[in-house]
């Protein structure tokens, strides 16, 4: 339905900024780049690689005490702000005004169908470290969570296995989901219903105005670009781990690892400059191509692997995990989100410490990504409503979260608790327990051949992730521009990415990436705490508009425009 182009005289509010300039270079090699922004996020990403390989003691004594005191003293700001992003998604979805708004103009369809879009969503979501802690998080859980610590169950006890999942699904349920859909939805909706660039500085147009052009909008880009590098480091980093011991497992040698399980050096190198060149390739083939390929290749490989659990694994046991988990997850979420343990509280300083541990490194680490997620989800989301858009963002890959979480990480418990596994599984190391659980349920020949359809699973998740960050970071540092002549700056970050992983994992392994992703997480943090207030600006202003029919869109604003040069106004 077209938006009215006259102005009425009562009413009191102007239409939306529609028009957010940033400058970039228009020859040379920074050509339809902001210089502003790419060239200080190449500098500052490069010095944290150039310090981790040539000051490896210097660095690591730095990150371990930079993020001993940035944990604890931030650890309720994160607690409490993924408590509000949740409380803003649920709230712009469930009023029937916010909800039927359109990421887009009136009418507009989306470019995506609903089975592509999912599988975007999944994969470049959190896929590698679904895989990795679908038996990791439950396992860890299962030995010790706050119960346990309490003294209430006994760890690695049947009676354990609820709160291990009460606290599996708090952390892979909605808190990373709302994450990912604020950002992207504060993004998606002042870009495609106001025309302004794809970028991450436009989300906080509604708040700023104008101010985004300049200095202020090219930090925010530069904090978003450095923030996505480091979230994604992460991720790699565990699917690199994982990967390797899947090649391991496969027979491919002794020399991927080394005595500690770990990867070894040259098995690392090996893993990065295969991931990121099939990353680079497929980045440049750009979304519609390499990325959605890529992921659709994703979500037929998983459904074979879960059906797989479902079918020899623990399926029924899995299944009623699944159905007690949703009920006590809903039942506990609120309070879960909001409890911050104090040391002076009994086992305060045991509780503090697991939920430092846990509960705040997972809230960090959403944030980190989301920059990267959030502005590839409103790549792909454009033309949804508001409702929709929430909806599907946050419940359907919850719940697939949720049935990877009991049908794979049930059968590691259940192969624990029936004695079967001998505590082959929980002992293992997390990158191995996956491969160390079907190792127990498959004949030695159909599991070698299913870890080689993990091992292709994670190519294909690493690519996944890798590819849509490197042109996630090009669109920000391209002022929201998503197409061009790239190749060069595509490259840049695929190396870059490589380096960061590389450098980390011989630093000082996971726990390394961990650390540096915590630290850059912070300043996004505060980036994202004002992504929420300005969706909710944004939504609240365009409600007002369409009540005193004021244009809320670039089209409703330009036919304004031009209506009033048409009548001399």
């Amino acid at each position: 339905m077209p938006e009215t182009t006259d102005l009425p005289k009562e009413a009191t509010i102007a239409p939306p900024l529609v028009d957010l300039p940033i400058n970039t270079h228009d020859r040379g090699f920074y050509d339809g780049f902001s210089r502003a922004v790419t060239i200080p996020s190449k500098i500052v990403v490069s010095l944290i690689v150039l310090w981790a390989i040539f000051f490896p003691v210097s660095a690591s004594e730095t990150l371990t005490a930079a993020n001993s005191t940035i944990i604890s003293t931030f650890s309720g700001w994160y607690v409490y702000l993924v408590a509000s992003l949740m409380a803003i998604c649920a709230v712009l979805a469930i009023i029937p005004q916010s909800g039927s708004l359109r990421i887009g103009h009136p009418g507009e369809k989306p470019e995506f169908g609903r089975l592509s879009w999912f599988a975007m969503l999944f994969g470049a979501g959190i896929g590698i470290g679904m895989l990795t802690y679908s038996t990791g998080e439950p396992l860890a859980h299962f030995s010790n969570n706050p119960d346990v610590i309490r003294g209430l169950v006994e760890p690695q006890s049947a009676e354990t296995v609820r709160s291990a999942y009460i606290y599996t699904f708090l952390h892979w349920g909605f808190a990373a989901w709302v994450t990912y859909a604020l950002v992207g939805l504060a993004i998606g909706y002042v870009a495609y219903r106001r025309g302004l660039p794809l970028t991450i500085r436009s989300a906080l147009a509604p708040i700023f105005g104008r101010a985004m052009s300049g200095l202020a909008g090219h930090l925010v880009d530069i904090v978003a670009v450095v923030a996505t590098i480091l979230g994604v480091a992460v991720t790699m980093g565990l699917g690199v781990e994982q990967f390797v011991a899947g090649l391991a497992r496969l027979g491919l040698g002794d020399w991927l690892l080394d005595a500690d399980g770990s990867s070894s050096l040259p098995a690392v190198l090996l893993a990065l400059v295969l991931l990121v060149g099939a990353s680079t390739l497929s980045a440049l083939s750009g979304v519609g191509k390499g990325i959605k390929w890529l992921s659709n290749v994703n979500l037929g490989l998983s459904v074979a692997l879960l059906a797989l659990f479902a079918l020899v694994g623990s399926g029924m046991f899995g299944l009623e995990l699944l159905g007690v988990g949703i009920y006590d997850y809903f039942r506990t979420l609120i309070p879960n989100s909001l409890t911050l343990f104090s040391d002076a509280a009994p086992f305060g300083e045991e509780l503090v410490q697991w939920q430092l541990d846990w509960s705040v490194f997972y809230w960090a680490w959403w944030i980190a990504f989301s920059p990267f997620v959030g502005m590839f989800i409103a790549r792909i989301s454009r033309g949804r409503t508001v409702r929709e858009y929430v909806l599907g963002v946050v419940l359907v890959p919850s719940l697939v979260c949720f049935i990877w979480m009991t049908l794979v990480g049930g059968t590691a418990i259940d192969l624990e608790l029936s004695g079967a596994a001998n505590g082959t599984i929980v002992n293992a190391g997390i990158s191995d327990q996956l491969y160390a659980t079907l190792a127990l349920l498959l004949d030695p020949a159909i599991f070698q051949i299913v870890s080689a359809l993990i091992v292709l699973l994670l190519l294909t998740y690493l690519v996944t992730s890798a590819d849509s960050a490197i042109l996630i970071v090009n669109t920000i540092n391209g002022a929201g521009e998503t197409e061009g002549e790239r190749q060069v700056h595509i490259l840049f970050w695929g190396m870059a990415l490589a380096f960061v992983v590389g450098s980390m994992l011989v630093l000082g392994g996971i726990e390394a990436i961990r650390i540096t992703m915590i630290i850059g997480a912070l300043p996004f943090s505060a980036v994202v705490a004002l992504m929420g207030i300005s969706i909710c600006k944004a939504v609240l202003f365009d409600l007002l508009r369409k009540r005193q029919g004021v244009p809320t869109t670039a089209e409703g604003c330009a036919e304004l425009i031009a209506d009033e040069v048409r009548t001399g106004q």
